[in-house]
């Protein structure tokens, strides 16, 4: 029979089956709850726009309140889940998240909607280092590449927030659907909380004490040294911008097909209103497709083929999708770059965060945020020195970037 360390036991190890199910429940809600939220304040941005009477320009600057707030507590959110657990700031951000919702819809001006955002923008970005912090460790006891599931349900959240405020824009005020959208917030964190709040975040066997038998058994885990040397250091400090930068080349054509997929088949190929707003949902349902077959795909290819061929298939769909003369054509091309796009990001959070703990999902997130904001500011640029079809393929050459990157660093990416 195993050993199992019961010196601590709110620490789950991978023979406490139920409780990880649980976690794994609980964290894969908060999750769907934070895109939940997220999609549903964007479709109101234009209802926002005409209530403070911004200029494109005006609001442009509003809205960077939320990737200042999103960057800067990024940042140190990290250091908070050391300190306090992944767990406890994670149910602190989706409070605050759910409660900073309901302010832009109190705004009469550009300034006050800035203001209002800086808070939704930081609990966004708490949020996201948090909860993938602890999915990070339930990753590691666990030992199943599960991380991907995990931003499958962020999509879907994403998916059904965009849709119902699409159902909803004609009837509700946004005063009345975003303060629904922070009551909702707030009793699916009360009704969830209580999972990760009762429970430290789950620990690997090696580290909770289990001895495992059997042909199947790992190697015996190292005893850690006491200090890890500048060299270790700095190597994994270097390892983890690298997956940063794995995960900005990905968040960069999520970014840059949100804001500019559209336009480029309504412009471009002459596509009605209606098609052109298909584009974007094709690209993001293959996303989810892939991230909900992401686990089955990582147990099959490993982390390392699965970062190159992603990211090979997501630079040859969106070559097709940004160079195609027909519209199905390009429908084709968004859908195979979706799938190809969606696991990179994952992959890359959880070898960060293996690497390197809530501070490594700290980094990679922050870089990734920024490749999502670099993108349609770049795209924009582009467009206008070249075409826009040609700006496109700025995110088929990320994609490329980040394949290769993936194969640079196969010995780190250690399936």
């Amino acid at each position: 029979m195993p050993l199992i360390n019961k010196t601590r036991t709110h620490n789950a190890v991978p023979g406490d089956g139920d409780h990880l199910i649980r976690l794994r429940i609980a964290l894969t809600v908060f999750f769907a709850l934070d895109g939940f939220i997220f999609a549903g304040w964007v479709v109101r941005i234009p209802a926002i726009k005409h209530q403070t009477g911004a200029s494109p320009s005006t609001l442009g600057l509003a809205l960077l309140g939320v990737s200042a707030g999103a960057v800067i507590t990024m940042m140190f959110t990290g250091r908070l889940c050391h300190r306090y657990g992944s767990h406890p700031v994670t149910v602190v951000c989706a409070v605050l998240l759910s409660l900073s919702v309901t302010l832009p819809p109190l705004t009469h001006s550009a300034t006050a909607l800035g203001a209002v955002l800086l808070p939704f923008g930081a609990a966004y970005g708490g949020i996201n280092v948090a909860f993938n912090s602890a999915a990070v460790d339930l990753v590691a006891a666990l030992r199943r590449p599960i991380m991907p599931t995990f931003h499958a349900a962020f999509s879907l959240g994403c998916m059904i927030g965009a849709g119902l405020g699409g159902l909803v824009a004609g009837s509700l005020s946004p005063t009345r659907h975003l303060l629904g959208l922070g009551i909702i917030g707030l009793l699916v964190t009360a009704l969830t909380a209580p999972t990760l709040l009762r429970h430290e975040p789950p620990r690997p066997p090696e580290q909770a004490g289990q001895t495992i038998a059997g042909p199947d058994a790992p190697a015996p885990a190292k005893a850690a040294p006491h200090r890890l040397t500048t060299r270790t250091r700095t190597r994994t400090r270097r390892l983890v911008v690298v997956f940063g930068l794995i995960a900005l080349c990905t968040a960069y054509g999520e970014g840059a097909l949100a804001d500019w997929g559209a336009l480029h088949l309504q412009q471009d190929l002459g596509s009605s209103a209606g098609a052109a707003a298909a584009g974007y949902s094709c690209f993001a349902l293959a996303m989810t497709v892939g991230r909900l077959t992401g686990t089955t795909l990582l147990e099959r290819l490993g982390r390392t083929r699965t970062v190159v061929t992603g990211g090979a298939v997501a630079a040859a769909g969106m070559l097709l999708g940004s160079l195609a003369p027909a519209l199905w054509a390009a429908l084709l091309g968004y859908a195979i770059a979706g799938l190809g796009l969606a696991n990179l990001f994952p992959v890359a959070v959880e070898r960060a965060g293996a690497l390197a703990g809530p501070s490594g999902v700290a980094v990679v997130s922050t870089l990734g945020y920024g490749g999502m904001l670099l993108g349609p500011p770049a795209i924009g640029f582009m467009a206008d020195w070249f075409s826009l079809s040609a700006a496109l393929t700025s995110v088929a050459a990320l994609a490329a970037v980040a394949a290769a990157i993936g194969l640079a660093t196969r010995r780190a990416t250690a399936d």
